[in-house]
């Protein structure tokens, strides 16, 4: 386990090492599939050499810990995808090819995105920045490189997600994918009242209504602030696999780091583990919406 102050240094490009992991339960139960792509802290030593900055600016990008928060969805009877690569290094939640070509050394081809709102804010499918603004890279990359990252680890990253709900859907005849994210409590700040969660359905296009507002209202019996769609309605994962037409539903659930982690220092606050057992409990109450809704 990565100590809070610490990045675990991913071996040699020679021994694959593995893009992500999925955490099957024992018998499938549920038509849902949980997806943590941020959480990853397994650091490329050849990145960390190409970075000017130390490994706690480099960790201020990632979900810290959200796989952990949603460790319980296996035992519950749904599987977990968990992206072992870190957001810094390569964001699964982009389009394949999201490139500010200011960061390349030679020229892109015609079919990579260079003008989307990501790319303009700096964070890519290879991202530019990380929180603070700083710049990560000493030097221009290749494209060799970021086709390689592509290729190696994020294409696989959306095989397996692709592959669960694909399963899903044949054995319930629907699916519902939750993508698991966390948010800095500075982006969500000015408000009268902190904002706890941020509910992302694509303003009621990725899922249907049901799905929402069961999340919604279990999280606010809690007496939890949340928001749906607002100031993050759902990033590429959201939008593309939430086809609720289809039987497939995606919703995204941002969870304020300040409710569980120290966001400098990255250590577990005390609250931790009472946020993982309400977690849990969301999972089983969405477990049990009808399905007869959620099918096609």
């Amino acid at each position: 386990m990565t100590l809070p102050n610490q990045i675990w240094i991913a071996p040699d490009a020679d021994t694959a090492p593995r893009p992500c992991d999925v955490l099957e339960p024992a018998s499938r139960t549920l038509p849902f599939v949980f997806a943590s792509p941020h959480s990853g802290a397994n650091y490329p030593e050849e990145f960390l050499a190409a970075s000017p900055l130390d490994s706690l600016r480099l960790r201020s990008t990632e979900d810290c810990y959200v796989d952990e928060l949603f460790a319980a969805a296996p035992a519950l009877g749904a599987p977990l995808l968990r992206a072992l690569f870190p957001r810094a290094w390569l964001d699964a939640n982009r389009g394949p090819y999201e490139l500010d070509p200011a960061m390349f050394r030679d020229p892109l081809p015609p079919y990579v995105e260079v003008q989307s709102r990501a790319v303009a804010r700096g964070l890519g499918t290879i991202a530019r920045i990380v929180a603070d603004g700083a710049e990560i890279y000493r030097q221009k990359l290749s494209f060799a490189e970021a086709r390689r990252r592509v290729q190696a680890f994020y294409r696989p990253y959306h095989a397996a997600l692709e592959r669960l709900i694909g399963e899903t859907q044949a054995r319930f005849g629907c699916c519902v994918l939750i993508d698991c994210h966390s948010m800095p409590s500075s982006d969500i700040g000015g408000e009268s009242k902190p904002v706890d969660f941020v509910l992302g359905d694509c303003f009621g296009t990725s899922c249907d209504s049901s799905v929402t507002e069961c999340a919604e209202t279990f999280l606010q019996g809690f007496g939890y602030a949340v928001r749906r769609n607002r100031p993050y309605a759902g990033g590429f994962t959201t939008r593309h696999y939430g086809h609720p037409k289809r039987g497939v539903h995606a919703l995204q659930i941002e969870i304020n780091r300040a409710l569980y982690v120290d966001e400098q220092s990255l250590q577990r606050r005390s609250g931790f583990a009472l946020l993982q057992a309400r977690l849990e409990g969301l999972i089983a109450r969405l477990g049990d919406l009808p399905r007869a809704r959620l099918a096609l």
